[in-house]
């Protein structure tokens, strides 16, 4: 199994986002679980890049040529796909994984979250989406998409599919029982 995270490219304020990274890569080589990841050396990105490798894990990382000209690419990674765009970066990085984890992160992270769940809900794939809530920092945006889903823009059934736990190891362990609501467009649903 491989996992996909979306992280940032800045450790954010505070101690805490940088060691849920670290614990994030080293229970992902623990488990026997791959990471695939933006490929980056920077921010949480290299944090939890570095603590899978330190603990033996596998990582892939997938980066555009754009970045690696501007010097932020791992320099210890064995697999590192490099790619034209984020378009790229994005479907390669999907399809290499089986399950997505979106730890704290800026615009960049949420718009990486934001396309797999669309792609979800329109049946591109059937893969298990997670956040992992460090200290409250999704909290606001589940606030949000509650509203959505009240104003009628978001249906409940997609709503609830995003997987939120504050510890990776129940992540991976929800990650079992996950299944894929029905596909929105073949139920006839317009939200």
């Amino acid at each position: 199994m491989r996992v996909c995270v979306f992280c940032g490219s800045s450790t954010g304020i505070g101690p805490s986002y940088r060691a849920a990274a670290e614990k994030v890569g080293r229970t992902l080589a623990e488990r026997g679980v791959g990471l695939v990841y933006g490929g980056a050396s920077v921010g949480t990105m290299g944090v939890v890049a570095d603590a899978a490798l330190a603990a033996g894990g596998e990582v892939i990382g997938v980066i555009p040529q754009a970045l690696v000209d501007r010097e932020v690419a791992h320099p210890g990674l064995a697999d590192l796909r490099v790619v034209a765009d984020l378009h790229e970066r994005k479907a390669l990085m999907a399809s290499l994984a089986d399950a997505f984890l979106t730890l704290p992160g800026g615009a960049g992270t949420l718009e990486e979250l934001f396309e797999v769940f669309t792609w979800a809900q329109l049946g591109l794939h059937h893969k298990p989406i997670a956040l992992l809530d460090v200290d409250g920092y999704y909290q606001p945006m589940l606030r949000f998409l509650d509203h959505m889903a009240g104003q009628g823009f978001l249906n409940g059934e997609y709503r609830g599919m995003l997987i939120v736990e504050t510890d990776v190891d129940a992540v991976l362990d929800r990650y079992a029982d996950y299944r894929a609501p029905r596909d929105k467009w073949a139920s006839g649903d317009r939200e």
